[in-house]
This record gives structure tokens, sequence and C-alpha cells, in this order.
């Protein structure tokens, strides 16, 4: 799926799919109503309960959570989802056979399962995956001479904090934490993960492949392999321990599409979870 989610022309576009009855189209309207649907389940969801203090209660809070929960709209409805786009596309494409709400409510059940599988089981808690990544982030921040809560900073960023790391069809972590994809002269493995990319300062949601390592410890040498021999990433290295800089120096040289990607690093340094790792160091 390509187009965001929350671009409402997609209920223009599921009619016109239903009258002409084009599977292909069809289909993937149907995966992005799907996905809508649970990011607005979930936002109902959250509030009902106190939410997740992960980046404090404010305004940069609320603004991680949603990116939280759109990501993991997209996740959950890819694949068979949780059924409700197949109701869809069985009723609009004239397939008489029924589908009961209970029907759907198994997959949505496994979908919740899904995001908490072999992932959680690496990091409990946001505590747990910082002590794990921690050492690397110094031994790869020695290398590059750059702020090693700069580092941590970033995968946090990239991964919610361990819980959103690309994972294989089979469950298994790619131990991606920096979310990098993988081009042409990528001979190693692969997984296939929706992700938001930005054009023209708009979110759009699209399907990369990005690399997949075998421990944690060869994802940071890669890391420290692409920003070390790439001249795009020269101004990234040196920065000393001025992770503003370094965030700023990330942005500049393309590292993400995301127009806010520095700003965003320094919300997770400013963190109440960043600050009291550190603090406990």
């Amino acid at each position: 799926m390509t187009g965001a989610i929350t671009d409402f022309n997609q209920y223009a576009g599921l009619r016109l799919a239903a009258e002409n009855k084009d599977p292909a189209v069809l289909r993937e309207v149907a995966g992005q109503f799907e996905a809508l649907f649970i990011q607005t389940l979930m936002k109902n969801m959250r509030e009902a309960s106190l939410g997740d203090p992960l980046f404090g209660d404010s305004d940069q809070h609320e603004m991680y959570q949603e990116m939280m929960d759109q990501q993991l709209s997209v996740e959950m409805a890819s694949g068979k989802g949780i059924g409700l786009a197949e109701m869809l596309v069985r009723q609009l494409g004239g397939d008489a056979t029924p589908t009961s709400s209970r029907h759907a409510t198994a997959p949505f059940a496994a979908a919740l399962e899904k995001t908490g599988s072999k992932i959680d089981e690496l990091w409990s808690d946001a505590k747990s995956f910082a002590a794990e990544v921690w050492p690397h982030a110094q031994r790869i921040a020695k290398k590059l001479d750059v702020a090693p809560e700069g580092i941590l900073a970033q995968v946090a960023l990239e991964t919610g904090w361990g819980r959103h790391v690309p994972q294989s069809g089979d469950g298994n972590s790619s131990f991606n934490l920096f979310g990098i994809k993988a081009g042409g002269s990528w001979g190693g493995d692969t997984v296939a993960k929706t992700t938001i990319e930005f054009e023209a300062g708009l979110p759009r949601m699209e399907v990369h492949k990005f690399r997949a390592y075998d421990d944690i410890g060869r994802g940071f040498d890669d890391y420290s392999s692409l920003l070390s021999t790439s001249p795009r990433y020269e101004a990234v290295r040196n920065n000393g321990d001025d992770a503003d800089a370094f965030a700023d120096a990330l942005q500049a040289s393309g590292y993400a599409t995301d127009p806010a990607y520095a700003d965003k690093i320094r919300s997770v340094l400013r963190s109440p979870t960043m600050q009291t790792f550190l603090g406990e160091l």
C-alpha cells in the first residue's frame, strides 16, 4: 500500500473499485480502509486509558504515539490483516459467500498477538532495550567520534525503544535497529516492511526491503561501515559529544526522508526515558 491511510479519498476509491470490480485495486483500497479502522480503534483505546509515558505527557508524546499507532496499524493490516479487508473484498467484489463478524475476531486477536511476539521476548521494556544496545552504541560512537547517546536516541526513534524492529515472515527479528534499507549492493538477508516515507513533506506508506542481520552487533557494525565509508555522511562523523549536531547532520545528509528527523531525535534525547537511563549509568 502506498497511499496514506488518513487520505479520505480512499473511501471514493473503495466505491470506484467496487463499481469496476477490479480485484487488485479493491484489495489495496480495502487494505487501507482496514488500516484506518485499526488506527482509529487504537486511538479510541488509548483515549480510554492513562496512556504510555514513554516520552512524557506532552505534545511530543502525542506526536510519537500517533506515529507509532499509524505504523503499527499498517503492519497489522498487511498480509491477511484482521479480516476486515477480506470481508470488504468479498462483499464488494460480488462473492456471495457470507463472512460473519466472528471470522474477523480470530485474525484480529492473532494480529495483536503478533505485535508482541518474538520482539517483546528480546526486550521487555525500554530500559532493557537501552541496556543491551548501549555498549554497542558506545563502541560505534568511538569509531565515528560522535555522542553515544545520539546513537541510542536514533535507534530508540527508529524502533520505538525496540518494540518495532523489522521482522521476517516467521517472526524472527532482523536486528536492523537503524532502518537501513537493502539496496542493490546488499547481498545479505532482507525483510520486507511497510514504512512511512515523506515526499515534499507529506507522509506516504511504502513497502521496502530492509537489511537483516544475525545479531545486534552485526547491525551496529554495518551502520558504522555505512557512515564511515560513504561521502554522503562525512558531516555526520566527528561531532564529538554534540548529540544535537549529530542529529542535524543525519537529517542534512538525507539519512531519512522525514523533515523533522533531527527534532525527533532531540525529543528522544530529552525524554524522561532517556534521561532516566543515562542518569542510572
